[in-house]
């Protein structure tokens, strides 16, 4: 089974790829010692040994190692998960508001961590790092998909990509900001129990 690393930014449906990844059967892993005041200086040798133990990767802090992890891991496949600026944007704010982690003050700059106050450079953080990311893996055709969970993407691209058949159930769009609200919530729940009796 051949390594997955999702290296898309926070927020870019990064939940949904490991949900995704885990009917497949994969063994993955996500965000670890991200609230470490040392985490800028201990991630990569954090995800290296992390790198052993699991088939897939996502979310902080491994979309900051894709180099290091495609020079340890020559047969690995990466995943880059992408989203409109101003809804993912929107989205940042509305989760993280004024609140920073040492981790986000790593990848945005010092002082920089939250998104609100800090809007303009999110945005270009987030577009140089997918712009780095294509330049990267440019050249090797078959080592990078990039996914927009927005537009559809689903099992038809993932499937193919990774070489799996694709499943028998409908692809797994994890975090949604509508569940995330009450009446969404609500939706979601009558959902839930009338899918509960129809299958009875």
């Amino acid at each position: 089974m051949r390594k997955i690393f999702g290296i898309g930014f926070h927020k870019t449906g990064t939940t949904s790829l490991a949900s995704a990844l885990q009917l497949l059967g994969y063994r993955v892993t996500g965000p670890d010692n991200v609230s470490d005041p040392d985490i800028g200086e201990t991630y990569v040798e954090l995800t290296r040994s992390l790198s052993a133990q699991y088939d897939a990767f996502q979310d902080n802090p491994w979309p900051l190692v894709y180099r290091e992890m495609d020079e340890l891991w020559p047969d690995a496949l990466f995943v880059l998960t992408v989203r409109d600026s101003g809804a993912w944007l929107r989205s940042q704010a509305g989760h993280f508001g004024t609140e920073t982690t040492p981790m986000r003050e790593h990848i945005y700059g010092a002082g920089r961590g939250a998104p609100v106050g800090n809007e303009d450079h999110y945005v270009a953080v987030m577009e140089a790092h997918n712009a780095a990311v294509r330049a990267w893996f440019r050249d090797r055709p078959g080592k990078l998909l990039e996914m927009d969970f927005s537009a559809g993407d689903g099992w038809d691209k993932l499937c193919p990509f990774i070489g799996v058949p694709v499943p028998d159930r409908p692809f797994p769009h994890s975090n949604q900001a509508s569940a995330r609200t009450p009446i969404g919530r609500a939706i979601l729940k009558t959902k839930m129990a009338l899918k509960a009796l129809l299958t009875r």
